[in-house]
């Protein structure tokens, strides 16, 4: 390692590495300022741009309590402007929710269909279960079962189940209808739907599940 005896000669070495490599110091701290600013500027963005969609999500609920027809095509817009977001899919939730109350079915399902294909993983099944009880209420009995059984999430096992009694029940498959009930029932059921026991009493079926009576 060299060793500079003079203070002019540890100069000469600064300018001579200054020379070398100031245009690569400098043209790294540019970068580095342009990422730091440029990433807080991504991060103000992107807050503003959520907190823009919170607002018109907000706007979009209180216009669907109105339940006007201009209303829901207002929530259709923003729906489709927001596609493939969580505001987005909690807004078709809604449009749904107040379609049906309208009596628009075929706007409901639209939209119910949209996040079952498209929504967040984690409430695909709740519009999945949805959208079944829509397309039976449209008289579509056989797509509201086969609806049903695209839902794997051990987690709506019972209503699932429960719904899929309904269904069965409104062909007049009572026997069917009576095993459905049974399984949402053994699946916690009853903790969770306080009509399931009078659907189960309407058929005759004891309102225990299978665990309870083994232990009886």
């Amino acid at each position: 390692m060299e060793v500079y005896t003079t203070e002019e000669q540890q100069v000469e070495v600064i300018k001579e590495w200054w020379k070398e490599n100031g245009t690569s110091v400098i043209a790294g701290t540019v970068i580095g300022l342009v990422g730091l600013f440029g990433w807080r500027y991504y991060n103000q963005h992107q807050q503003e741009t959520m907190e823009a969609a919170s607002s018109s999500y907000n706007q979009v609920l209180e216009q669907l309590a109105k339940g006007e027809a201009a209303d829901l095509e207002q929530a259709q817009q923003f729906v489709t402007a927001n596609k493939g977001d969580a505001y987005g899919d909690m807004a078709a939730l809604q449009l749904a929710s107040a379609a049906v109350k309208a009596g628009k079915l075929d706007l409901a399902a639209e939209q119910l269909a949209l996040v079952a294909s498209s929504g967040d993983e984690s409430i695909r099944p709740f519009a999945s279960l949805r959208l079944a009880r829509v397309l039976n209420g449209q008289g579509k009995a056989d797509e509201a079962l086969a609806q049903l059984g695209k839902i794997n999430n051990d987690a709506f096992k019972a209503q699932v189940a429960e719904v899929r009694g309904d269904i069965l029940l409104g062909q007049g498959k009572l026997e069917e209808a009576r095993d459905a009930y049974q399984t949402a029932a053994d699946a916690g059921g009853l903790q969770g739907s306080q009509e399931l026991k009078l659907k189960m009493d309407d058929l005759a079926l004891p309102a225990t599940t299978t665990g309870e009576a083994a232990d009886a």
